[in-house]
């Protein structure tokens, strides 16, 4: 008997009719091998977490069956958000601003793989990032997900890009302390947003609306480090700064993913889980030893996201790692299990930025121009550009 093919519709994601196919797909698709550790995702119920903040966005649904009046189920599923970003510079060194789509959170369910679903979900986005404008899309994967990689580079026209880092580090049971080499001011949204556009202004993916991204309830605030001496104490606000910035500073604002999703290592060894919990209960009981601890990574933990990174300066490394060390300091009090950031491979302030290499990732970015009749324009065609010293993530989507 010849089983007959299944029919694949892709249409919007509805919330009251899709919920729990999408989890089962996202629980069926964890990030590692059957009998490995691997990386489970708690969207808290909310599988719009990662896109509902953007300008636009949308999230598609592969629903299949076999037959018209069979039972359906929830294939893939696909995101997306459509924004508007820094692509390059003009010859005057001005920003050129264009409207790019991003594609993430690609997950085909595994008893449906090897049947073109995952093209046909990137398809059918790409045709809603064209209808609002996107010249470009661009996806994200780690550099060792081959299968990702294929799939748009082989069979989605998609072209390799850029390779940031994804720095991950544990939130330790004891405070660190503060630098005293460094001062640090909070800065209000309005100086963030100043600061932000006169040193990102020329930075790749930077966002045109970095105004929406600070004022956001998730954003926990922007910190500035300057040289002891040069602080809080003598702040005179942020037009005095650009007016007269020290030789070296730098800065960062801290996003909080914890109330967006929570993550959780699964499948790891008993002697790992015992050997980390032997560091907490260490650093519990003498929390002056500073003991690096390892927190409990194997129940759901959140993080908090160190976004807008940089800095000008020989010192600005320096600076960099004492604002992640107050950005630890207030993940630790928000009940975080790490603090994350990503960054370009060649930027500056990356040497000062605290990581354990075993808990981050290398990540792969492609990019496949949408827009027709092709002309080059003031940019160019932005999918052979070579890369910048630096790269603007945004936490929207992280």
């Amino acid at each position: 008997m010849v089983e007959a093919a299944a029919i694949v519709v892709v249409r919007e994601y509805d919330a009251a009719r899709d919920r729990r196919g999408v989890e089962a797909v996202e629980r069926a698709c964890e990030v590692g091998s059957c009998g490995k550790m691997c990386l489970f995702t708690d969207l808290l119920g909310d599988p719009l977490c990662r896109i509902r903040h953007s300008p636009a966005f949308l999230m598609l649904v592969a629903e299949t069956a076999t037959g018209p009046n069979s039972s359906t189920e929830i294939a893939g599923l696909v995101r997306g958000c459509v924004k508007t970003v820094v692509s390059g510079t003009t010859q005057g060194k001005d920003p050129i601003y264009t409207k790019a789509g991003y594609v993430l959170g690609l997950r085909v369910s595994p008893r449906h793989r090897r049947k073109g679903i995952g093209k046909k979900l990137v398809g059918r986005m790409e045709e809603w990032f064209r209808q609002t404008g996107a010249e470009y899309a661009y996806m994200a994967t780690e550099q060792d997900n081959e299968a990702s990689a294929r799939l748009f580079t082989g069979r989605c026209g998609y072209t390799k890009f850029r390779t940031p880092s994804v720095l991950v580090h544990p939130v330790f049971g004891h405070a660190l302390r503060p630098s005293r080499t460094a001062s640090i001011v909070r800065l209000e949204p309005r100086e963030a947003e100043l600061l932000y556009r006169w040193h990102f202004a020329r930075v790749e993916f930077f966002p045109a609306d970095i105004d929406a991204v600070l004022s956001n309830a998730l954003s926990l605030g922007t910190f500035l480090a300057v040289p002891a001496g040069a602080g809080a104490s003598r702040w005179e606000g942020i037009e005095a700064f650009l007016a007269a910035p020290p030789a070296s500073w730098a800065v960062l604002s801290v996003w909080n993913c914890k109330d967006a999703f929570r993550l959780e290592v699964r499948g790891a060894p008993r002697l790992m889980r015992a050997a980390a919990g032997a560091t907490r209960l260490v650093d519990r009981a003498a929390p002056w030893l500073g003991i690096p601890s390892v927190p409990n990574l194997f129940a759901p933990f959140g993080l908090y996201f160190l976004y807008g990174l940089g800095g000008a300066g020989a010192g600005a490394p320096r600076l960099a790692r004492a604002l992640c060390r107050h950005a630890h300091n207030m993940a630790r009090d928000g009940g975080c299990g790490v603090v994350a950031t990503e960054v370009s491979a060649c930027e500056p302030v990356r040497a000062g930025v605290p990581h354990w290499a075993r808990l981050g990732a290398e990540d792969l970015w492609c990019i496949k121009r949408l827009a027709d009749g092709y002309s080059t324009g003031p940019l160019g065609d932005w999918t052979k550009a070579p890369a910048g010293h630096s790269i603007f993530i945004d936490p929207r989507e992280f």
